[in-house]
Order: C-alpha cells, then structure tokens, then sequence
C-alpha cells in the first residue's frame, strides 16, 4: 500500500462552510435588525461579507495582519458600505458569528461514509488554517473527533498553508512521512500547492465541477476517494 496517512483540510472539504455561514447570517440578520439598520438586502449583505473575508483571510495567511483585527474588521468593512460606521457594533456581530457558526451541522454529503471507510485502512489526520477554538467546536458537533488521530492548526503549527512549515509540523506530530502521505483539500493554492512542495500526493475535492488542476487527483463526490484510495 502506498500511503499509510491521509491529511484532510477542515472548511469546504468536510466541513460545508458556505452553508454554515449562511444559516449563522441569516440568524444574525434578525438579532441585529440589520433591514431596520439599513441593510436591505440580505444576499448584497451576505456576498459582500464573503468578499471582505476572503480579502482579508488572504492578508491574514500572509502574515499581514492579526487574528484579532480579521475578527472584526471583516464584519466593519462590510457595514461600512451599509452606511453602519460602528466598530463596536462589528465587534458584537464578529463575537456571535465566532459563538455560533461552529456549532452548525454542515457536513459535505458523505463525509462520514467515506471517513469510515478511510479509517480502516489509513490513519487520519486533519491540517486547517481555522482558528484553534472554532475548528474544534466544529469537529466535536458534527462528531468527527473519533476519526482522526492528530489534529493539527495554524494557531499550533505558527505557520498556515500554503507554507511548508505547517506540513512538516504535521508530519512530526503525526509520525508520518511524506512519501507515505496524501492531502485531500478544496484550495489548489493553500491544499494542493502547499501539499505538493511538502513532498506529498494531494487529492482536490471540487463539488462544483471539474476544473483544470495539477493535482494528483481530483473528485467531485468524497465517495470517488474509494476509487483512489
């Protein structure tokens, strides 16, 4: 057998983030009567967000700006555009989005067919860039502690993927070598690039359709892993 540890992103891998983010939205978009606020559109408002957040989540990967700032600048930038120039306001918002948000049961289908599967003939590990507090809350509410041997996060790690550090922090942690190893994740830059340079085979899971990627593999449906692996 050629791998002996398969490495799995967390957000838009297993775990369907976008969905999680929408039900978290809409539940705050009444708490905060955002429409009396001004914010008319719940979908403008949404997409915009998602806009702000990949921006900054980019700065933040880079070493550009903290944690702490990400939190709630995503939110104040976005309100900002609503005519809503209140920063404690998006800190209010920021708080409850980090509280809920984990706690949704947003699973991609078939993550736990094909977990259980895996796990009888790999050792499982997950590598995500998410925050340590929320990445946990999410594995624990949608019962996925019991299939991974190691968890390993940025916060952890002191270095996010793409970088190779947080790799080869994983393989140390995991007693796993990258030879024997395979990553599985949604991003070709962050997953599948930084897979690649830390000497490992990746797999991409893109949901919405076939793309052009120099992955080792890609799939569409988690189920198309058995086929692989």
């Amino acid at each position: 057998m050629k791998y002996k540890h398969v490495f799995f992103d967390l957000d838009r891998t297993l775990y369907d983030f976008d969905t999680s983010t929408r039900m978290t939205f809409l539940e705050l978009y009444e708490k905060f009567r955002m429409k009396e606020n001004g914010v008319s559109s719940f979908d403008d408002f949404l997409n915009l967000y998602k806009t702000n957040n990949y921006d900054l989540w980019a700065q933040y990967r880079e070493g550009k700006i903290r944690k702490k700032f990400l939190n709630v600048e995503r939110f104040h930038v976005t309100l900002l555009h609503f005519g809503i120039n209140d920063r404690a306001f998006a800190g209010r918002f920021a708080a409850d989005y980090i509280r809920l948000s984990p706690q949704n049961k947003a699973l991609f289908p078939n993550v736990h067919r094909i977990l259980e599967y895996l796990r009888q003939k790999y050792i499982l590990h997950i590598i995500t860039n998410g925050f340590e507090e929320v990445q946990r809350v999410k594995i624990d509410t949608n019962n996925l502690n019991t299939y991974f041997t190691t968890i390993t996060t940025s916060e952890e790690a002191g270095a996010k993927k793409p970088n190779e550090k947080i790799f080869l922090y994983a393989f140390q942690k995991a007693a796993a070598r990258p030879h024997e190893s395979i990553m599985i994740g949604d991003d070709h830059e962050v997953d599948i690039l930084g897979a690649r340079r830390a000497g490992m085979d990746q797999i991409l899971f893109s949901p919405e359709g076939p793309v052009t990627s120099s992955s080792t593999f890609t799939v569409q449906d988690l189920l198309e892993i058995e086929t692989i692996l």
